[in-house]
């Protein structure tokens, strides 16, 4: 038997191939799934279970295209209801794959159709948990997302999450592995682990959610306090991985076209695309072209995309590194960004060389902003999270979080000099870029954010651990 884990950073997500005497299964692929056929041949076995957790709201799942290409079954646990062909197992059905068996445990809560699968090895010994959002290393998945679907409160969600955790996970023994679906930074729950795989055991001892004196009124509490809003794009990706998708071949396709400059602009006015820009923050801020975003592929690309452009429907062109198209075209399909029609051959050097205006971003050290602070103090801006800000943050500024910018667009002074700053730099760049996009062009941007301003004398209000914050 060989288990591992294919763990994605950008995503916080880990897929699982496991394989045992001539067969395979994988357990919540990614979209492109190439690696996986791939790790299969290698082995000489063949994929015979393609097993989803639940429908997955963060990311696009490559059950679909795997199952075409490789012959598998795709199982789902009951409640499900896709529209393609699949196997809806029931609460404890045992699947056989070579010498082992995989249990099937209905374990509903983050969403009716969550799925717990339980392996067991050769001698019928239980070896190992994959629990999707079930059950994270620290905490639990949040149960707000399948309020629509499920027409239940949050609540109600949050209570079957507490059934599910105990009479299916809590009962099995401590030695037990768990591989959660994702880790920290990850939007499906709250206080994540870094780590990926712990044993049950000492998920018991330390997760606040199988505390075992705890009630179902603490649990519920505990699970539904602090939830911010999930992203907005959340829903377009449950229907995805419900309805089907098209195939990330057709996808790449498209959206490897290398576009002239005049060939960009032209798609851009035809098409009312987007134009995504994801280089290096201060290449950025060096020289754009004008309206375009700010999204770095450095940073924490897909999440943010899918948090501010919201629609995956929408026409996106693309300024990229050289060399690295075919992974940002690969991470916007991710999270079902298919519509990308191309890319600036050339770079923001050959948009310069056609003689196209370009417009820049006003960058300066933590240094400046601390001269500056006297006169500017009430013009500075931190566009981090709640947490963040209410953790530390200036004395006087103003906090207009990136994920809600567009709320706060009154608020920025129209006829002065004013500072965005976020924790290291990337966002304030994202917000400056949007600013820009909606006609508001004096930005300074804080080069470092948090982390350089910390190390100045502008006055900050006292820290506060964020674990103690309500």
């Amino acid at each position: 038997m060989k288990i591992e884990q294919i763990y994605t950073g950008c995503l916080a997500q880990g897929a699982y191939y496991i394989q045992s005497n001539g067969e395979a299964v994988i357990i919540d692929p990614l979209r492109e799934v190439s690696s996986y056929l791939e790790r299969a041949k290698e082995d000489g076995v063949r994929i015979k279970y393609v097993l989803e957790t639940h429908f997955h709201a963060d990311f696009v799942s490559g059950h679909v295209t795997l199952a075409e290409q490789s012959g598998a079954t795709i199982v789902y646990g009951p409640h499900a209801n896709p529209t393609f062909d699949v196997h809806i197992a029931e609460d404890g059905e045992e699947l056989r794959v070579g010498d082992v068996t995989i249990k099937v445990l209905h374990t509903p809560g983050h969403t009716m159709e969550s799925t717990t699968y339980l392996l067991r090895d050769e001698h019928g010994k239980d070896t190992a948990i994959f629990t999707g959002d079930t059950l994270f290393l620290g905490d639990v998945g949040r149960p707000d997302l399948a309020q629509k679907s499920a027409t239940m409160t949050q609540e109600e969600l949050a209570g079957i999450s507490f059934d599910s955790l105990r009479t299916k996970i809590m009962p099995l023994a401590d030695d037990v592995i768990v591989y959660p679906g994702h880790g920290a930074g990850s939007a499906c729950g709250k206080n994540m682990m870094k780590e990926t795989v712990d044993t049950l055991g000492n998920q018991k001892a330390m997760n606040y959610a199988l505390r075992a004196d705890m009630t179902r009124e603490e649990f519920i509490a505990e699970v539904t306090d602090g939830l911010m809003p999930p992203p907005a794009y959340f829903p377009l990706n449950v229907q995805l991985n419900k309805e089907g998708y098209r195939p990330i071949d057709e996808v790449l396709e498209q959206g490897l076209k290398a576009l002239s400059p005049d060939a960009f602009e032209a798609v851009a006015n035809e098409t009312e695309a987007l134009m995504l820009d994801v280089r290096d923050p201060q290449e950025f801020a060096a020289g754009h072209i004008p309206n375009s975003i700010f999204i770095g592929i450095n940073g924490n690309f897909a999440p943010w995309v899918g948090e501010l452009i919201v629609d995956v429907k929408t026409n996106i062109i693309l300024i990229a590194p050289k060399g690295r198209e075919e992974e940002v075209v690969t991470r916007l399909s991710r999270v079902g960004f298919d519509n990308t029609l191309g890319y600036l051959e050339g770079g923001i050097q050959a948009w310069k060389d056609a003689g196209k205006e370009v417009d820049r971003v006003t960058s300066v050290p933590a240094t400046e902003l601390a001269a500056a602070y006297p006169n500017v103090s009430d013009r500075i801006f931190d566009v981090r999270k709640a947490g963040e800000y209410r953790s530390e943050h200036i004395e006087s500024s103003h906090h207009t979080p990136l994920n809600s910018l567009n709320e706060h667009l009154a608020e920025f002074p129209q006829d002065a000099p004013f500072y965005v700053h976020c924790a290291g730099g990337y966002r304030s760049m994202v917000a400056s870029s949007i600013l820009k996009s909606r006609g508001i062009h004096n930005i300074i941007d804080v080069q470092g954010g948090w982390a350089a301003i910390e190390k100045t004398t502008i006055p900050k209000t006292n820290y506060v651990c964020p674990t103690t914050l309500k």
